[in-house]
């Protein structure tokens, strides 16, 4: 038996690589937040499949308010929903991904208005929620079963920037971990800053300022979120005003800016609002959208010896208000949230270019503004 196999391997030698790559996951929960001031009434859950993008309604857990951004814990059995609104808060909900279901844990206070973000470390230690009208971030701990204790730190941000109407304060957008997570970075689209914290776990004051504590973009063109390379050495950042991509070399919480690209096209007068930006798995290229009247995705190839961005190409959302999207695991499409035409669209992804094409897949969803993928187990 032993030499018979042998003669098939040598004759057929796909078969093993054949073997190995159908072990490869190929099915994903695709978790969605949404407003619900609409035609929404909570999370909902689809199962993804990623040969070919479709999608599949599992489950939906109704009665959570406006959870309008969501993180899913490093071991796939906790999701954690911001509960944007005037009296801030945060849901955990424990996470069945064979069915999707979602069972409701507990919510506590965000000491902040208007949450936005929510972000977990692995070791599942912390919680980190961007209050976006509260102007900070709230660190709160987190318990063994997944549930959240009350927050034991907020640092507010002060000051404001020159668009009274925009920046009339502090208004942190993100709560990011670095790759090594040593450090957490909040962006203040009210302030034009990005803060760098360091970060330990500990029952007070887990972040404090690193040296130096922030950088800085240019006046009035507010940062909203970031990025790291698949090297870990650069990070991007999105400007909501400004509708660009800062580029910065990044060194162990230190920040050199390196490259700036705009997301609008030459002569484009409209109104705008850059969201969201993802580095596809395989870090080649980088995804950008953006609202207002442009409404669309912005494609980059990004140079594997210096991660520098080269423009590929503009892509519709074939939709309106693209606020947030999300890349499946495998890299191979792309899934846009239309917050205001109330869909969610999917996009091939060419792996070879970095280029969008229409799969015409898509899902009618009230007010969709977040989307994660988890493992399907």
């Amino acid at each position: 038996m032993k030499n018979l196999l042998l003669v098939v391997a040598m004759f057929v030698p796909g078969l093993i690589f054949a073997q190995k790559k159908d072990m490869t996951p190929k099915t994903f929960d695709l978790i969605v937040g949404t407003y619900t001031s609409g035609n929404s009434k909570g999370i909902s859950v689809y199962r993804f499949y990623a040969e070919t993008g479709r999608l599949a309604y599992l489950n939906q857990v109704t009665g959570v308010s406006n959870p309008s951004y969501l993180c899913v814990s490093n071991n796939n059995k906790f999701v954690y929903a911001v509960n944007e609104g005037t009296q801030g808060e945060v849901s955990s909900f424990a996470f069945e991904p064979k069915t999707g279901a979602l069972t409701f844990i507990n919510k506590v206070s965000t000491l902040g208005a208007d949450p936005c973000y929510v972000s977990v470390d692995k070791a599942q230690k912390s919680l980190f929620v961007a209050n976006y009208s509260g102007g900070s971030i709230t660190v709160l701990p987190l318990n063994d079963d997944g549930s959240i204790a009350p927050a034991v730190q907020t640092i507010n941000d002060p000051g404001h920037g020159p668009n009274k109407e925009r920046q009339e304060k502090a208004h942190v957008h993100t709560a990011v971990l670095s790759p090594d997570e040593k450090y957490v970075f909040y962006t203040d689209l009210g302030t034009d800053k990005l803060n760098i914290t360091r970060y330990k776990a500990k029952k007070s004051s887990p972040l404090t300022p690193a040296d130096p504590a922030f950088v800085t973009v240019a006046p009035g063109t507010g940062p909203r979120h970031i990025d790291f390379s698949a090297d870990k050495k650069t990070l991007y950042l999105i400007t909501e005003m400004g509708s660009n991509v800062i580029a910065y070399d990044y060194d162990n919480g230190k920040l050199k800016q390196k490259q700036t690209v705009t997301l609008l096209p030459d002569g484009f007068t409209g109104i705008t609002g850059a969201a969201d930006i993802h580095v596809s798995p395989d870090g080649r290229f980088l995804y950008a959208s953006n609202r207002g009247d442009a409404n669309d995705i912005s494609v980059f190839s990004i140079n594997q010896e210096n991660s520098m961005l080269t423009f590929v190409e503009r892509k519709s959302s074939n939709g309106r208000g693209p606020r947030n999207f999300a890349i499946d695991p495998t890299g191979s499409f792309l899934l846009v949230a239309n917050q205001n035409t109330d869909s969610i669209v999917t996009f091939r992804i060419d792996k070879n270019t970095g280029k969008l094409t229409d799969t015409y897949y898509k899902i009618e969803i009230g007010n969709p503004v977040c989307l994660k993928f988890a493992p399907a187990l």
